[in-house]
């Protein structure tokens, strides 16, 4: 597993990369910590990523094109899959992903599998809050995940506001 520090508008983040894709974004005080061994570290490989988040950070990207090779039952992946699908400058509520999935007994499954999500902002878990719209549980904290949301906003997109 290869991996790499970067900096970003919301602090370092480490990611990780097998040779089928990217297998995790991380913050640095990401609440569970890194959940991979990490073997050797390779700054060199992680260019496409790099790239797609400075334009994401400049509010010149709104969907992430890489290779993903995130680790989980197939639930998780499912739930991960149906995140990529929630347009950027919106939000679902665990409810709306679990109709989505499956039926609305689904909730509670779909939020462990979304706190369990390996690539943050890549796969943006961020987008879920809850059913009254109030911001819920982040792995990266509630102030990542309103800078992202606000980052998202269509007004911050038009205006040109950069971050």
């Amino acid at each position: 597993m290869r991996w790499t520090v970067l900096d970003s508008p919301v602090g370092e983040l480490t990611a990780a990369r097998t040779g089928e894709g990217l297998a995790g974004v991380w913050f640095a005080d990401h609440r569970g910590g890194v959940p991979l061994e990490l073997h050797e570290r390779d700054d060199g490989a992680f260019e496409d990523l790099r790239g797609q988040l400075a334009e994401y950070f400049a509010g010149r990207r709104t969907r992430f094109e890489l290779p993903l090779a995130p680790r989980g039952d197939a639930f998780s992946r499912r739930v991960w899959a149906a995140l990529r699908e929630i347009p950027h400058g919106e939000t679902r509520s665990y409810g709306e992903l679990a109709r989505a999935l499956g039926g609305p007994g689904y909730a509670q499954a779909v939020g462990l599998a979304n706190g369990r999500n390996p690539l943050s902002i890549v796969v943006p878990c961020h987008r879920v809050v809850g059913a009254d719209g109030a911001l819920t549980g982040y792995a990266g904290g509630l102030w990542r995940k309103r800078f992202l949301l606000d980052l998202e906003e269509p007004a911050a997109q038009e205006a040109g506001r950069l971050f």
